[in-house]
Parts: C-alpha cells; structure tokens; sequence
C-alpha cells in the first residue's frame, strides 16, 4: 500500500517514511589476524532505519510546532514520539538523499541516463 492509505490506518497523528540507507563505502568484515574476511560493497548501512524525509501528518500535528521558529525534528517529532503518535512506513524501495554534492550529480546522473528508478511516466 501507499504511504498515504499506510498512515490512515495507523490512526497516529504522524507517519514518517523510514529507510535503509546505503553505506558510502566498501565495508570488510576482518578477523583477530587482521585477514580480511569478508568485503561488501556499499552495504546496507549499519541496519539502523532512517528518517527517509517523507511525512504524513494529521492537522492535530501542526498543535506540536510552537511558531515558525520551531524545528520539526527536535522538539515537536521528539514529544510526538514520547506520546506515541508517531508511525514508521518503512520503504523498501530505491532511495537516496541529496545532502552533498556528490549525492547531487549521483542522481542526476540517473536521470539523464534514463534509468531513474523514481520516474514512473
């Protein structure tokens, strides 16, 4: 199901989109001998889910977000959490942040090649 109908049967004032981010490098698995074991390139992350950036909110939410000062992701995500208001959708799919300049030309290279896997038209 969609995020949207996913968070309307949670019945919780929030839904945040919760992802496995990709590790920015090569990770080695190695041994009490310093024999590397194991190499995974660009693992799933440390199997921590994320915030993936993606909100659902009920009106009732916004009553958490004091004035136009308030920042989302402290305070009012924070004590919905502590009230138990708040879901993870967790999304299995393609996603990639774009923080740094690197994750910028990362996607835009996926999309002038023609194999973004967000364009569905």
């Amino acid at each position: 199901g969609s995020l949207i109908e996913f968070h309307r049967t949670r019945k919780k004032l929030v839904t945040v989109t919760a992802t496995l981010p990709g590790g920015k490098f090569g990770a080695l698995q190695i041994d009490s001998e310093n024999i590397v074991r194991e190499f995974t390139e660009k693992p799933r992350g440390d199997h921590r889910w994320v915030n993936g950036g993606f909100f659902v909110l009920s009106p009732k939410a916004l009553d958490y977000i004091e004035n136009d000062s308030t920042y989302w992701e402290h305070e009012p995500l924070e004590q919905l959490c502590r009230d138990g208001n708040v879901a993870a959708f967790r999304h299995y799919g393609f996603w990639q942040p774009m923080d740094t300049l690197h994750d910028r030309t990362l996607l835009e290279d996926l999309w002038r090649s023609g194999k973004a896997p967000w364009k569905v038209w």
